[in-house]
């Protein structure tokens, strides 16, 4: 049931890697941007990435079930509007803010990872993509110092790998519906 759920509704996990790898490579390719630019676009990205969880999480026919994409996506979306409501906030607390972001999320999808393994092949990207956030995250929250440009690259990094990882499970995702779809047409 969580597979066909999340099969139809594979475009909601490829909006939510097409948004962190664009976001990834703008960090990237503008690295000078201001703190102030950085919090806007995190916060984008987060609200973006967690109203897409929601979505997919409340989707189908138990929407109960789905927990843990709803929780993430209520983290993403709170992680951003901390960091649009106090855009004024320290480097060391915004470090902190997305640090803790990602180790959540992270675990969060380590969690559905576990529990799609008897129903999906290829969970292992989900878990990846949950294993990338938990190391950012701790990364950033162990080392705070590293600098704004540090953080930048880091963040992009991170955003682009996580949003390769989640454009292969849509995209898999995707496949999984037409083979099913094509089982039922026959």
């Amino acid at each position: 049931m969580l597979v066909k759920n999340l099969a139809t509704n594979w475009w909601g996990i490829a909006l939510r890697g097409a948004a962190a790898a664009v976001f990834g490579v703008v960090a990237l390719l503008l690295p000078g941007i201001t703190l102030a630019a950085l919090v806007l676009l995190f916060g984008a990205y987060a609200i973006i990435d967690g109203v897409s969880a929601i979505v997919t999480g409340m989707r189908g026919e138990a929407p109960g079930r789905h927990w843990a994409m709803v929780l993430m996506g209520v983290v993403g979306v709170v992680a951003g509007l901390v960091t649009w409501l106090w855009p004024g906030l320290s480097a060391l607390a915004l470090l902190f803010v997305i640090g803790w972001w990602a180790i959540i999320t992270g675990a969060l999808e380590i969690a559905a990872a576990y529990r799609l393994r008897s129903v999906m092949r290829h969970e292992w990207l989900v878990a990846f993509n949950g294993l990338l956030s938990v190391l950012f995250g701790m990364l950033v929250v162990l080392f705070p110092g590293a600098g704004a440009i540090a953080l930048v690259w880091l963040i992009g990094w991170y955003a682009i790998l996580s949003g390769v990882a989640l454009l292969v499970l849509a995209s898999r995702l995707r496949g999984h519906g037409r083979l099913r779809a094509g089982e039922s047409a026959v």
